[in-house]
């Protein structure tokens, strides 16, 4: 006779923070995913710069890019939710269209999808500017920035509005972490 050791399976998820550059996506998933691994939670953070850089190295910005972009991220993100990790997504993603894609293949296959808009104010992120963008657009170096000269569709209805220009990081991620709490998700 053999012994079956009890597995206990974690419901995995997708939180997909969206916002303008320099919003505060990442900081807040860095916040967030110490709280979820402090309370025993696998925790992945797939950061939009990184995913460029490998997964999707070779993409430009036009808005046909941006989409292949984010369905990718889209489908590793499902992956690895569906394996019982919370997946911590905070990319621009700046077109509804290619997040509801997102949201809908979820759906499909029954894993969780939470969308939380980290809505600062173009004129904050164009003041804390962590990566030089808005100074380089300003100076005429760059074009196609989301949310000055190129499009920001923000979501209409996501589970969690955060306007992180009134909060502190460790609010926004304990904001987040009450919404996945209420939902079984933390």
């Amino acid at each position: 006779m053999t012994n079956l050791q009890e597995t206990t399976v974690t419901t995995g998820a997708t939180v997909w923070l969206t916002g303008l550059p320099s919003a505060g996506k990442t900081t807040i998933a860095h916040e967030l995913a110490g709280r979820l691994r402090a309370s025993g939670r696998r925790v992945e953070v797939l950061d939009g710069d990184e995913i460029r850089e490998f997964l999707s190295a070779g993409l430009g910005f036009s808005r046909e890019d941006r989409h292949t972009n984010v369905q990718r991220i889209g489908f590793v993100a499902g992956l690895l939710a569906r394996n019982g990790v919370t997946v911590l997504v905070p990319v621009i993603a700046p077109y509804a269209d290619s997040r509801e894609a997102v949201r809908g293949r979820h759906a499909a296959d029954g894993t969780p999808y939470v969308e939380v808009h980290v809505a600062t104010p173009v004129e904050v992120c164009s003041v804390r500017d962590v990566k030089g963008l808005y100074a380089r657009q300003a100076a005429g170096e760059l074009s196609g920035l989301t949310g000055v000269d190129d499009p920001y569709e923000e979501p209409l209805a996501p589970d969690l509005r955060i306007e992180s220009q009134h909060q502190t990081v460790q609010e926004s991620a304990a904001a987040v972490h009450t919404l996945l709490s209420e939902r079984g998700l933390a």
